[in-house]
């Protein structure tokens, strides 16, 4: 019997499982998914979880249930290409694979900034999520908050977290002149209105230079603090930043046009850790999901792959500002208040109810 081992339960190693399950996968084949969290995470409202708008098992559904999968819960430490072997971290024997998928996500990025990585919290996984709610959360009256970052997770923090906390001193610290820098002008603009009529200190031009335990140094200047979120920046897990395979400026693995390392039609990568033209998003990681899903069941029942796969097309992208206002390009066109919240609300619904 072959063995496709999926590490990582994240959006896209759940759309891969859900396909193949769909689809009917071949008696001969048994599939095994690892993962540290028991359940399956909607990392796109950890900002909500952390800012203590919503609570816990509203972001999370259960992995499927099937004959033909085994779930491991448990943390992997090492990936050997050469042997085909996984290495957990509580399990004395390695996993042996015949097809292999990588969706180990991503983790903060610091820059080399000394104390950022000891004296920040981050919303990049569950647990570090619930750390930072927990911190957020229990803050007292009038405290000051540094948020790190001001792309689309230090906006939905910094929002969600001014809704939850109002009694919060909140600052959103921008490298560029204008939060969410990377958006339509007409976006950004409606984005930093809002949080100057809510309150919300944005310091543009900044340039962390080191953080302490309280103290967050803007152009070497100290600002005291009670506490500081990190949004400033992802990496791949540190399991495939030591993988010896070819990766792009941003460390992610370079794969062929059907989502598997070059010179190697058995392993593939998904999600964060994969490099594509498209920033990193659940979207992208279900869109490539879908894919390998295609790629792996013809390659299992003997049949040509096709000479290219369709070009991904993504929908657009949409952020909220609380629970009643958002924002968003949508079919390339800008969006802003109570309709593009709803729509954002109705996506979440939809992909509950789906995978719930």
């Amino acid at each position: 019997m072959k063995k496709l081992v999926i590490l990582g339960g994240g959006y896209g190693g759940m759309r891969i499982m859900q396909k193949l399950f769909q689809s009917g996968v071949p008696e001969d084949i048994k599939i095994v998914l690892v993962d540290k969290a028991p359940y399956h995470c909607f990392k796109t409202e950890f900002y909500a979880l952390a800012a203590g708008t919503i609570p816990d098992n509203h972001i999370r559904v259960a992995f499927p249930n099937h004959p033909q999968l085994e779930f491991i819960n448990d943390e992997v430490s090492h990936i050997d290409l050469q042997n085909n072997r996984v290495e957990l971290q509580n399990h004395h024997e390695a996993i042996i694979y015949d097809d292999l998928i990588i969706g180990l996500g991503c983790e903060d990025k610091y820059h080399d900034i000394p104390g950022a990585d000891q004296y920040t919290y981050g919303i990049q996984s569950i647990e570090a999520t619930r750390q930072t709610n927990n911190a957020l959360n229990n803050l007292p009256r009038s405290s000051r908050v540094a948020i790190v970052g001001a792309g689309l997770s230090g906006v939905e923090i910094a929002s969600e977290l001014h809704e939850s906390r109002p009694d919060l001193k909140i600052f959103l610290f921008d490298r560029g002149k204008m939060v969410l820098s990377k958006f339509p002008e007409k976006l950004s603009k409606y984005v930093n209105d809002w949080f100057q009529d809510h309150g919300v200190t944005i310091v543009n031009y900044a340039n962390i230079t080191k953080v302490e335990e309280g103290i967050l140094y803007n152009h070497d200047e100290p600002m005291k603090f009670d506490c500081i979120v990190w949004t400033a920046g992802i990496r791949p897990n540190k399991v495939v930043r030591e993988l010896d395979v070819e990766k792009d400026e941003s460390g992610r693995v370079v794969l062929t046009s059907y989502h598997n390392i070059p010179g190697n039609e058995h392993v593939y990568v998904v999600g964060d850790c994969a490099s594509l033209p498209f920033a990193p998003s659940a979207q992208l990681a279900e869109a490539q999901g879908d894919q390998i899903a295609l790629v792996l069941l013809k390659r299992w029942n003997g049949e040509d792959l096709p000479d290219e796969l369709p070009e991904i097309k993504l929908k657009g992208i949409l952020g909220s500002l609380g629970k009643k206002q958002g924002f968003g390009l949508v079919a390339e066109r800008p969006l802003t208040g109570r309709v593009a919240r709803l729509l954002k609300s109705g996506i979440l619904w939809l992909y509950k109810f789906h995978n719930g």
